[in-house]
């Protein structure tokens, strides 16, 4: 059976716009969609599903209305309904972790809970930093742009992938691979390096013949990075980038991607960083949809 996509779903405009993205992914990967609803009143202090007549008739009706809307909107699309019995982060991340036949969530970039002004809320950053899948954060987009950034002009659509040269992930890089192979998309594979610490011990800057062999450097790690995935897929057209500087460089001249992929490492308990400074940057300020991918 195809893996489901999952979308969190409360009600709010941002976790509409995610469904109707969510949508659009199950169907590129043929796959079915299951809208989930957290609600944490009916608890029994373990992640579970709930009865449909066990739950208040506002609840229903808010699954059902964007079920409904989905549906119509993306003909063919099987699309399912869940309610967690737990509060959002905990259901949602716990969902992932049950739920065997599901490999993405999708959530919008703040629910119902934030304030005007607020880029990403609390629970898509705590959700994203814990959950067992990849986890895609799409931003609502200005009333003047649509739902869909990438494609709008006819140009090829492209997927943005952060790489770290030094240590890359084939977790992190399948997916991108993949998610370029389902659009048909261009993927650019970033690398953001910075300078050695000597630089910053003795207070100067590297002259113009360090900085390019130091560039030259870098950009033969990344080739080595991407070596295998381009191989495997030698249909995708790659365009490697090393620039100087890491979050900047995922978050500049990425507006009109359709899809920015970043790595989280898992943790081996709860009191380390969730997210790590590139993708929790990455997430506050990239405009187009970010997946937060765990590898090892």
């Amino acid at each position: 059976m195809t893996p489901a996509v999952l979308a969190g779903v409360d009600g709010s405009p941002e976790s509409t716009v995610a469904a109707h993205w969510a949508a659009g992914e199950a169907l590129r990967r043929g796959a079915p969609l299951r809208l989930l609803h957290a609600w944490p009143w009916l608890t029994d202090g373990r992640a579970s599903f709930a009865d449909p007549e066990d739950l208040p008739v506002a609840a229903q009706r808010m699954l059902a209305a964007v079920a409904e809307e989905v549906a119509a909107r993306h003909p063919g699309l099987a699309v399912q309904t869940d309610v967690v019995l737990d509060a959002a982060v905990d259901g949602l991340v716990a969902a992932t972790e049950v739920a065997e036949d599901a490999d993405l969530l999708v959530l919008g970039s703040r629910g119902l809970g934030g304030f005007k002004g607020l880029l990403v809320g609390s629970v898509s950053m705590a959700v994203a930093g814990r959950a067992a899948v990849p986890v895609v954060v799409v931003r609502q987009p200005e009333p003047e742009t649509g739902t869909e950034r990438a494609g709008e002009t006819g140009a090829v659509p492209e997927v943005v992938v952060g790489v770290d040269a030094a240590a890359p992930s084939d977790t992190v890089l399948d997916f991108a691979f993949r998610e370029a192979e389902l659009r048909g998309a261009r993927l650019r594979a970033v690398h953001g390096w910075n300078l050695p610490a000597s630089f910053a011990v003795v207070g100067f800057l590297p002259s113009g013949s360090e900085t390019a062999q130091l560039q030259a450097a870098e950009e033969k790690a990344l080739a080595a990075a991407l070596a295998g995935h381009r191989a495997r897929y030698p249909h995708i057209e790659v365009v490697e980038q090393a620039r100087l500087g890491a979050a900047r460089t995922l978050v500049e001249d990425t507006e009109d991607a359709a899809l920015l992929v970043v790595g989280r490492r898992r943790r081996p308990h709860d009191l380390a960083p969730r997210l790590g400074r590139t993708a929790h940057a990455v997430l506050h300020h990239a405009h187009p949809p970010v997946a937060v991918v765990p590898h090892a």
